[in-house]
């Protein structure tokens, strides 16, 4: 995984052998991204909501270490199916989080998705140090190459 980080933003970036068009429906799925974003007894989400429209309203929630509860909030920007998806991201674990922007540019080539995740807007050396993103694209490839079984909804 490449990883570069910036004064305020975060660049990661997977290869995941799957199609653009399943790693986005993955993302952008309620159900599917239920399914394989989070750890049992660490993170685990529990509900996702998604208007999935520029403009449109996301959230979910879940239960995170210690059983302490958790949301992230935030709003689409920029849908291009399935090369492009933007959204603001406001989580309610760090005092004082002001919205940040996530970007998924994902390029398929032979079989075989390049998914490059920019977080930007991380203003704090707070927020930039907690980020989760490694793990969650873990997941992420875990889940559409089939390598992890998909969690039950709760």
């Amino acid at each position: 995984m490449n990883l570069t980080e910036a004064r305020d933003t975060i660049v990661k970036e997977i290869i995941i052998k799957g199609s653009a068009e399943r790693i986005f429906e993955a993302l952008t799925n309620p159900d599917q991204r239920m399914k394989w974003w989070g750890a049992e007894g660490r993170f685990q989400t529990t509900e996702m909501e998604s208007d999935l429209r520029p403009g449109g309203r996301w959230a979910m929630r879940g239960t995170g270490l210690g059983g302490k509860p958790f949301s992230v909030v935030g709003e689409y920007r920029t849908i291009e199916r399935p090369r492009l998806l933007v959204f603001t991201w406001l989580p309610d674990w760090h005092e004082g989080a002001i919205e940040s922007l996530v970007r998924f540019d994902l390029e398929e080539k032979d079989g075989a998705t390049t998914v490059r995740l920019t977080h930007s807007g991380l203003t704090s050396e707070g927020a930039r140090a907690h980020q989760g993103w490694p793990q969650i694209l873990t997941w992420l490839q875990a889940y559409v190459e089939g390598h992890r079984p998909a969690r039950a909804s709760a």
